[in-house]
């Protein structure tokens, strides 16, 4: 198996591995050999399974939920082993043909999800972002990477047919930013002055809750990249270098852990509004 280029990728593969012999050793499975026997495997399958050489199949992994008396873990461990090879996408490979085919590949996630919990703590949320404000912030990674410059109509479906799907009242948009995404400027005073006045109006609509995270917060919950769950069955993460796709129960669930500690500390309604505001008035 030939190694990632992001050493996140690498160590998630070996605790994928460790993970199986720790199933097999506590099932009394001393050795990989006494396992195999029991699971009809090689000894050297299980291994290179739990050393990380050999990628799992399914049929491996329900080898050691039966085998290990752990049938409960079938279905988190192949999630774990779906998502590994996708975890990491790499930016330049994405937008190698320009931002828009990445905002288009993205749409059907969308409209399949029912209720949006994002946080972002530099940047107004694409949900969220006027045409100005998204051309601006797409021209400077357009920039940054030397990419296709198709600002206008990536700025398009991120601002308007992304943007639709938050006018309908039948999903749920829990949203978090940190004070700092509304003073971090894209765009000139003119295009800032118009988004934050967007913000004021979309948190004022009954589907979206609206929290803003005050720079002088006592903080329960450290800041961190900005990351999106969608209906609790997905959790994407978006790195300087990649973005990272998690569906592992588990890791889901920390996901919303973490939003549920970042929406605590996060002020709602007119305390919100006063702050956007402030950031409104700052522009002057």
């Amino acid at each position: 198996m030939a190694a990632s280029p992001f050493p996140a990728v690498d160590e998630a593969r070996r605790s994928l591995g460790v993970r199986l012999r720790e199933l097999r050793r506590a099932a009394g499975f001393k050795t990989a050999r006494a396992f195999a026997a029991r699971a009809g495997l090689s000894e050297s399958k299980v291994s290179r399974l739990e050393t990380a050489v050999s990628s799992p199949t399914e049929e491996d992994l329900l080898a050691y939920a039966e085998h290990c008396g752990a049938p409960e873990d079938y279905a988190d461990l192949l999630a774990t082993a779906s998502s590994i090879e996708e975890m990491y996408v790499e930016w330049r490979r994405v937008f190698g043909d320009g931002l828009a085919p990445v905002q288009e590949a993205a749409l059907p996630r969308y409209e399949r999800t029912r209720h949006f919990r994002v946080y972002e703590p530099g940047v107004v949320p694409g949900l969220l972002q006027t045409p100005a404000y998204a051309r601006a912030l797409m021209a400077r990674i357009i920039d940054f990477w030397n990419i296709p410059d198709d600002a206008e109509q990536a700025a398009e479906v991120r601002a308007v047919r992304k943007a639709a799907i938050l006018r309908d009242a039948g999903r749920q948009f829990g949203i978090v930013v940190e004070e700092t995404a509304l003073r971090a400027r894209f765009g000139d005073t003119e295009t800032m002055a118009a988004q934050l006045g967007h913000l004021m109006t979309v948190s004022l609509w009954q589907q979206v809750s609206l929290g803003v995270i005050p720079m002088g917060a006592q903080r329960v919950m450290w800041p961190n990249e900005g990351f999106w769950v969608y209906d609790g069955e997905r959790v994407v993460i978006e790195l300087a270098s990649a973005e990272v796709t998690l569906v592992q129960p588990s890791e889901v669930a920390t996901y919303a852990r973490i939003f549920s500690e970042l929406a605590r500390i996060a002020v709602y309604g007119k305390a919100a509004r006063a702050l956007i505001t402030e950031a409104i008035n700052a522009l002057e």
